[in-house]
């Protein structure tokens, strides 16, 4: 195979804001699609801003692989929890990040990389969320939420390096 054609066959996410969807791309053809939930100040760079970031992107690093579906993350780190009614009660201002994570890091230099709008420095993820969040619907803090099922499929079919480009 030529490196042309292996880079036609590297699986590319494309996440349409306006749709909340996430779909996978592979050799010109959507193969997978899922509905997500992105930022509910909507669209945004800016660091602070609680807003999804555009541009071109790369998974920079693959989080969690192996951990048990509702897996709860702070920090990256997972805390041995996993997520119940009973743990949301007790915490219910917590921002979950469950299951697994892939965090984002921006490709265009003064759009989504460094300074004040670097999406890696915001902690930009795509992350499974408790299953009673709706999706389709925008409600994030900026990250781009997925059902549980949903971001271990993903997970399991890209890697870090895979681009991600995130649309109005």
């Amino acid at each position: 195979m030529s490196l042309l054609q292996s880079v036609m066959m590297a699986p590319e996410i494309r996440i349409s804001i306006s749709e909340q969807t996430l779909a996978v791309w592979q050799g010109g053809a959507c193969i997978r699609q899922w509905p997500v939930s992105t930022a509910k100040n909507g669209a945004g760079n800016q660091s602070g801003s609680n807003q999804t970031p555009l541009g071109k992107h790369r998974i920079r690093a693959c989080i969690g692989a192996g951990a048990p579906m509702g897996a709860v993350f702070v920090g990256r780190r997972q805390t041995g929890e996993i997520h119940s009614a009973e743990l949301a009660a007790r915490h219910p201002d917590r921002d979950w990040i469950l299951t697994r994570i892939l965090w984002l890091c921006g490709e265009e230099k003064g759009i989504n990389r460094g300074g004040d709008v670097d999406s890696q420095r915001r902690y930009i993820y795509i992350h499974g969320t408790p299953d009673t969040e709706p999706m389709g619907v925008p409600l994030s803090h900026g990250c781009i939420r997925m059902r549980n099922q949903d971001v271990m499929a993903l997970f399991d079919c890209v890697g870090s390096g895979t681009r991600v480009t995130i649309l109005p």
